[in-house]
């Protein structure tokens, strides 16, 4: 069945920036005095916002950070998405062919409305958004809690039944499922790996798929 409305997240899945992200941030906490490689960041901080993985950083690997590390971070990225961040493959063809149905589409990622918009722009794909975005820290609660998946779909006026999420990361993918949605498990980005698509069907995505080209079919759009 055709959803009413697909909810995308943005980092991994509209754009390939998971990588770029995870290569600045184990350059910052490698200048904070834990040598970190970008492999190490990718493994263990994917799908979550800049605040819970300061937190994660402080609690589980015992390394102070500076009041302004997330400033400081965003600051980072900003200069490195300006110079590198590309969108995935596909995925401005499929947007059109969604802007001519008449499946809604949104936003949902947790990153800030500021880096999301920064992000979509870059890339050239904010114009298929208009202002349907929402961010993580909109919500209570970010992924993996259903909080802004059931914000995305209140706001687009559409019940969770006939939403279909994109994932690439597994806290996504849980929040999507616990939000009573069918989730579509993304790895066509640059920081996929063999095991990638075995984690997304583990936390409850219904479909793994690789080529961005092959979301519309999976949609019966």
């Amino acid at each position: 069945m055709t959803p009413q409305l697909v909810i995308f997240d943005c980092d991994g899945v509209l754009v390939d920036s998971e990588m770029i992200a995870s290569r600045e941030l184990a350059a910052f906490l490698s200048d904070l005095g834990r040598p970190t490689e970008a492999q190490e960041c990718r493994d263990a901080f994917t799908g979550m916002s800049i605040k819970s993985v300061g937190d994660m950083v402080r609690r589980d690997w015992g390394l102070a950070l500076p009041e302004d590390f997330i400033e400081q971070l965003r600051a980072r990225d900003r200069i490195a998405f300006e110079r590198d961040l590309q969108a995935v493959s596909g995925v401005a063809e499929v947007l059109t062919r969604l802007s001519h149905s008449q499946t809604a589409f949104c936003v949902a990622s947790s990153g800030t409305p500021e880096k999301i918009r920064h992000s979509l722009t870059i890339t050239g794909l904010i114009d298929h958004f208009d202002a349907h975005l929402f961010s993580a820290s909109q919500v209570t609660h970010g992924k993996p809690a259903p909080d802004l998946f059931e914000l995305a779909a209140y706001d687009m006026g559409v019940a969770a039944e006939h939403c279909v999420v994109i994932e690439d990361a597994a806290p996504g993918v849980r929040g999507g499922v616990a939000a009573g949605m069918t989730v579509l498990g993304f790895v066509g980005a640059s920081h996929a790996e063999p095991h990638s698509a075995a984690a997304l069907k583990a936390a409850g995505a219904q479909v793994v798929f690789d080529d961005m080209k092959a979301l519309p079919s999976l949609l019966d759009l």
